[in-house]
């Protein structure tokens, strides 16, 4: 498919079709910096080869989010622009996934929509999952929740604990979304409600909550052992600021009242993540066997019906 928004790699590997494609893109927001980190833990971490480069220049407002630049006493020694891409992944246990990851462009939103729909359809990707990030006023002592929109109701049901009707700025993954749905693909997007007092800071807690997400969209499999070593340390260090601070404790408090009332009197799902709970790398094969044993078959992946 020729276009002019992205180049193809030189030494793009052989795609299998019919794999889930992961969305993960920063931009509007990004509360506890949920979506950047699991991009960057995705990149350091599952060692993505590149099939599709999307072009800075056509694409980025480079005043709004500038490139970093490294001074080395006397010169200008590395220039790293932002990248946003298509690549062929494989999680903890080898499973293979699409990840397009990288920055929210900030132009010709419709055409890179086209662009990302076709590339879905050249590999026949099974499933659509994408991934955001906002602040709520809701405790850190209490799983992170979710909302869950999209085309795969049974996603809804299980995991979505807060159903707004209400209007809110858009991003080009409610875009996404949307397009999706309308060439009958299966979609799920995920949003995770961080909590406000945490949401300017990197929270561990809340990119093991987007790779819990990942992993109950996809069957896909994560290690998480380095991030719940990190979000241990980070909840030491707010339990100690909250300990100190009387205010503080206060509003912790009236936050976790407000919570489990709102959870008591609901009928919705319940959060699926608790803090980051995720299997450790010793439950990550067994997971892989549950995963397998109940995955439909190729006739029911090319089925007319989308869940």
């Amino acid at each position: 498919m020729p276009s002019s928004l992205f180049e193809r790699a030189a030494a793009a590997p052989p795609v299998p079709q019919g794999l889930p494609l992961v969305i993960a893109l920063t931009g509007f927001t990004d509360a506890g910096a949920a979506v950047a980190q699991l991009i960057t833990y995705m990149r350091d971490e599952l060692d993505p080869l590149p099939l599709a480069v999307f072009d800075n220049d056509i694409l980025l407002d480079y005043r709004a989010r500038r490139p970093i630049v490294t001074f080395d006493g006397e010169r200008i020694t590395d220039y790293r622009p932002a990248r946003l891409e298509l690549s062929l992944v494989r999680d903890t246990v080898g499973q293979p996934f699409l990840l397009l990851a990288g920055y929210e462009p900030d132009f010709v939103w419709e055409e890179f929509a086209r662009n990302v729909v076709a590339l879905a359809a050249e590999y026949e990707v099974a499933s659509v999952t994408w991934l955001q990030a906002i602040p709520m006023p809701v405790p850190h002592t209490r799983p992170i929740g979710t909302t869950v929109s999209g085309t795969r109701s049974t996603l809804t049901a299980a995991h979505s604990v807060w159903r707004p009707h209400t209007q809110v700025p858009g991003t080009i993954g409610h875009l996404l979304e949307v397009r999706f749905a309308e060439a009958e693909v299966s979609v799920a997007g995920f949003v995770l409600l961080v909590p406000h007092y945490l949401g300017d800071t990197e929270y561990p807690a809340a990119t093991l909550a987007a790779l819990d997400s990942v992993s109950a969209a996809t069957g896909l499999v994560f290690d998480g052992d380095d991030l719940r070593s990190q979000n241990r340390e980070y909840l030491q260090r707010v339990s100690e600021q909250i300990d100190e601070n009387e205010e503080l404790g206060r509003m912790l408090k009236n936050l976790e009242e407000r919570y489990d009332a709102y959870m008591a009197g609901s009928t919705m799902a319940a959060p699926m993540v608790h803090t980051g709970d995720l299997p450790s790398a010793d439950e990550l094969a067994a997971e892989l066997e549950r995963f397998l044993a109940t995955r439909p078959g190729d006739e029911d992946k090319r089925g007319g019906a989308r869940a």
